[in-house]
């Protein structure tokens, strides 16, 4: 790069300028540039001044999702990467794994990356431990979870509204015991689903008695296990809410071993690959990951190019789809 200076006359930080394609640099200038570069037969190494460019650039964004294999993170993530693609930037991306420890792993790790930007969903009971990189000009944007300890972006689904929705639609078909099956794991968003979920059973005055609660792990045998001594009871529900994917995995199965799928009605947040094939479908209230990593994207990228706002909280709108469980009525 010295000698391209030298040869075409300019500052070093003006071929930077050339080779990102980065605007101040008269076309004049970038011809005259990019002549030398040709005569030269200069080729930009990535690997050089540690990673860094003159301006300070990796062209390198953190990306720490809930769990690679699951559908609406893939999701997430491709529409990230296709954002970055076109500003030339690399993403490296990890799953989390809901493992707090995980989490402070990778981030060390994409910090001594030097990565330009953080995008991360977090399991953290506080994120302060970022702020030290934010004073360094580091952009923070949260995915699917809200910062705590930290001022900063975050983006996820409007869960409470999409839970509302779900269980407004059974309660509007006459249902009033309504299950409520969910990981146990505490994060935001499904804190949230169950805030919605509860919003709407008191809403219709529905008694919580009415309205049993089932917690499980990251295992949709668990539900399966959960929902099939539910419907055993004496007293058991005539539809179910499902506040995750997993779960509603879990309950569908059980159902149908049952022979139930027919007669207890069911919600689910969060679409299933084949949930329109099944009979019933499966009726959903489905997210928009690709929204949600497209808004996460930009929010990173607004603030590596300079843009000072506020940080905000962005909730993208859910839909509810109607397929035929959730429309299941109770029996007289």
């Amino acid at each position: 790069m010295t000698q391209v200076a030298e040869q075409a006359g300019v500052s070093l930080k003006t071929v930077s300028r050339v080779i990102n394609n980065e605007k101040w640099v008269s076309e004049q200038t970038a011809k005259r540039v990019l002549r030398v570069i040709a005569e030269l037969g200069y080729e930009a190494d990535i690997q050089a001044g540690n990673l860094r460019r003159l301006d300070g650039l990796t062209r390198s964004i953190g990306l720490l999702v809930g769990a690679i294999d699951n559908p609406f993170h893939a999701v997430l993530a491709r529409a990230i990467e296709e954002e970055a693609i076109s500003r030339e930037v690399t993403v490296l991306i990890n799953s989390l794994d809901h493992d707090a420890e995980r989490e402070r792993k990778v981030v060390s790790g994409f910090l001594r990356r030097r990565v330009d930007g953080l995008l991360l969903t977090t399991a953290t009971q506080s994120q302060e431990y970022l702020s030290i990189e934010q004073t360094h000009g580091t952009p923070v944007v949260f995915i699917d979870s809200i910062p705590k300890g930290i001022a900063a972006d975050a983006v996820l689904s409007d869960s409470k509204e999409g839970a509302f929705l779900g269980a407004n639609h059974l309660i509007e078909r006459g249902h009033r015991r309504i299950a409520y099956i969910d990981l146990s794991e505490a994060t935001t968003t499904l804190r949230e689903r169950h805030e919605g979920f509860l919003a709407a059973i008191a809403a219709a005055g529905i008694p919580a008695s009415m309205t049993p609660t089932v917690l499980t792990g990251l295992d949709a045998s668990e539900a399966e296990r959960a929902i099939a001594h539910l419907l055993r009871s004496d007293d058991p529900p005539t539809a179910i809410f499902s506040a995750h994917y997993i779960t509603t995995i879990g309950v569908v199965r059980a159902l149908q071993h049952a022979d139930r799928h027919r007669s207890v009605a069911l919600v689910g947040f969060d679409d299933l690959a084949f949930a329109d094939l099944l009979d019933p479908g499966i009726t959903v209230v489905t997210q928009d990951p690709r929204r949600i990593g497209i808004r996460a994207a930009e929010l990173v990228f607004d603030r590596l190019d300079g843009k000072s706002a506020p940080p905000a909280i962005h909730r993208i709108p859910t839909t509810l789809i109607p397929r035929g469980s959730g429309e299941i009525v109770p029996a007289a």
